[in-house]
């Protein structure tokens, strides 16, 4: 992918508290398009390997949470967090992380990930097919800055991150915002 392209059109089945259903699980199937994501909208979309993993738990997913009023400062609307994971696995990390302000995206099927060049497989860990970990900067469903982590390939050894960090995307927003100023 790189800049200047439009976001695959795929829809996400998530699961929403709906507390007219009541019991102990008061969730429903809620199928969510790209467009529900990212049309209109100037967004940060971070994908990664897996929920619960180490650099996604420890370093990505809170420095984007942490970081959202900066991100906010500089015109981003939403931060989404996507990974080859179901709806049930996505929420329960959301909620492990104590998020308030990304949102993650559930690609149980990895067809938006394939559909973006960024599938792969990670049988190497067990995992089986997984994103590659990336970011961009989207608006209003295209992509305005790519930020992809070297050495995509599968079963690939190492699990390389600095590209897609939140301070590199934020680096990148603040130095687009000087730049339109001048």
């Amino acid at each position: 992918m790189k800049a200047g392209l439009k976001l695959p059109d795929v829809t996400f089945q998530t699961r929403v508290r709906d507390d007219s259903l009541g019991g102990p699980n008061p969730y429903r199937w809620e199928p969510k398009t790209t467009a529900d994501y990212f049309a209109g909208k100037r967004v940060v979309l971070f994908a990664l390997p897996g929920a619960f993993t180490p650099t996604c738990s420890t370093y990505q997913l809170p420095g984007y949470e942490k970081g959202f009023d900066d991100f906010a400062a500089q015109g981003i609307d939403a931060i989404y967090c996507l990974s080859v994971n179901d709806a049930f696995v996505m929420n329960r990390w959301a909620a492990a992380q104590g998020l308030t302000h990304v949102q993650v995206i559930p690609d149980g099927s990895a067809e938006f990930t394939r559909r973006m060049g960024m599938l792969v497989a990670k049988d190497n860990l067990g995992f089986g097919a997984r994103s590659w970990r990336y970011a961009a900067v989207v608006d209003d469903g295209v992509i305005e800055a790519w930020f992809e982590e070297p050495g995509l390939s599968d079963n690939h050894a190492e699990d390389p991150y600095g590209v897609s960090s939140p301070e590199t995307v934020l680096a990148y927003l603040r130095e687009a915002s000087r730049a339109s100023a001048a």
